[in-house]
């Protein structure tokens, strides 16, 4: 089959297709004959060595959309022909994969491919933070942090869903605050022009956010503390400054404030049953759109490399997807 293989750690000029093995399932996984697959900033990550890097030469992706073409002998839930999204084992830029039957999930026959592929990670990611994590009550303000992300856009759109009174988004630049309303926020801050914590504060007369969802760490973590709320929830999930965030003790126990971590791939690796539920709750709102996910640019699987470029330049907004049988 072809496939997309990272040769050496660096740019993606090292990134090429190739005739690699086809898979075969174990009795326990599932064949998928990919349709489509997205390109993640946690696949440029490990294209560098820097996050979840598989020994050289290794194929990239960490989710996928397609039928499923066979299954192993102890797969119970599903058979071949069945449309479905799934986390596979080794990466996904290529025309098959296979995935535990825990980590696969069938999608609605109403879904295209195209959702399919661009939401699994940031849908997914977006309900855990906010329903599970943060355990968002109905009413309470958000402050969503990166807001023109993937997982910026989709949060904000989950947190409307799930019943928050206030969404407030934080984005870089001026030209990046349109998608965060477009996507349902009520204010956005540019924090190129404005202080993210004093517009906080004044926005919720002095009270704070109840659930800040923070992708960025260092001092975007430490001055986070300075609007969450009494009883809030500070839910820390990426490193995208690449900078540590220190929090003192005596900000939290006379507050009742909380600091939470998550990491989507940790849960796909050490917890992958809590994903079950969280894909019943999240593909109905996506079947019904509900809650849409933005499709920035499709590539062809020969294209990956270019797609990379793409999302690298930081000029991306919403999903690039690698249509595969293109």
């Amino acid at each position: 089959m072809k496939a997309v293989v990272v040769t050496a750690l660096g740019g993606p000029e090292n990134m090429q297709v190739a005739e690699v093995e086809k898979p075969v399932p174990n009795p326990k996984q599932v064949l998928i004959r990919v349709e489509k697959t997205s390109v993640n900033f946690a696949d440029i990550k490990s294209r560098y060595g820097k996050k979840g890097a598989g020994k050289l030469p290794f194929v990239p992706g960490l989710d996928a959309a397609g039928v499923i073409e066979q299954v192993g002998s102890e797969v119970q839930r599903f058979q071949p022909g069945q449309r479905v999204i799934a986390f596979p084992a080794n990466g996904t830029y290529a025309e098959y994969v296979v995935a535990s039957e825990a980590l696969t999930f069938a999608i609605p026959d109403s879904m295209d491919f195209d959702t399919a592929a661009a939401s699994p990670v940031v849908s997914f990611t977006s309900y855990k933070l906010l329903a599970d994590v943060a355990r968002l009550s109905p009413g309470e303000t958000v402050l969503v942090h990166a807001a023109a992300g993937g997982i910026g856009t989709t949060a904000i759109q989950l947190a409307k869903l799930l019943g928050a009174g206030k969404v407030i988004g934080t984005v870089g630049t001026k030209s990046k605050a349109a998608i965060a309303l477009e996507a349902g926020a009520d204010r956005v801050i540019c924090n190129d022009t404005e202080d993210f914590v004093e517009m906080v504060n004044e926005l919720t007369g002095g009270a704070g956010a109840d659930v800040i969802l923070d992708s960025i760490s260092g001092a975007v973590s430490e001055r986070s503390m300075d609007c969450l709320a009494w009883y809030g929830r500070l839910v820390h999930f990426g490193n995208a400054s690449g900078e540590v965030g220190a929090i003192r003790t005596i900000d939290l126990h006379a507050s009742c404030r909380s600091v939470l971590g998550f990491s989507f791939g940790t849960t796909r690796a050490k917890r992958p049953e809590l994903l079950q539920d969280t894909a019943e709750k999240v593909l109905p709102l996506l079947a019904d759109g509900r809650l849409a996910i933005r499709i920035g640019k499709r590539f062809s699987l020969e294209e990956a490399a270019d797609a990379h470029a793409w999302v690298e330049s930081r000029q991306s907004t919403g999903k690039v997807l690698l249509d595969v049988r293109r």
